[in-house]
């Protein structure tokens, strides 16, 4: 067994300084499990995002609806009725009949908004009302010729 004098004037025990340091990786393991778990509840608190669920034909217009209120925009623009809306769904065509004459109707993505476009033989003007039924959201578009 060897002794515990110093060999070539050190101690035979590692230097304080050269021995690694476990609580910058403790640290660092917490803040990454913090920031991962703050991240987790964000996406459990984020609201969802609002979607077209079904396009339906009403008597003088359309039923459009959707899981959360969704937020208008329209223009008249030669007598095409526009109505944009900032939402998720798919493209969608159709026809329906007002005052026994055929209107169509599209639904096209531009960007990260739906359009509707109705288009008749005659100038359209229409209007819209929003309104909740049963924790859904219904988009009523009215439809008059001019």
């Amino acid at each position: 067994m060897r002794g515990s004098e110093p060999e070539d004037g050190q101690h035979s025990t590692p230097d304080l300084a050269v021995r690694p340091r476990p609580w910058a990786r403790v640290i660092g393991s917490l803040a990454l499990l913090g920031f991962l778990v703050g991240l987790m509840i964000g996406r459990l608190l984020q609201p969802d995002e609002l979607r077209l669920a079904q396009v339906e034909e009403a008597e003088q217009g359309l039923y459009l609806w959707f899981n959360e209120r969704p937020q208008v925009r329209v223009r008249h623009i030669q007598g095409t009725f526009v109505l944009r809306v900032e939402t998720l769904g798919r493209e969608q065509q159709g026809q329906i009949r007002l005052h026994g004459r055929a209107v169509n109707w599209r639904l096209r993505r531009d960007h990260r908004e739906l359009v509707l476009r109705v288009v008749a033989a005659r100038p359209l003007r229409g209007e819209w009302r929003v309104e909740e039924l049963d924790g859904r959201w219904r988009l009523l578009v009215s439809l008059e010729e001019q």
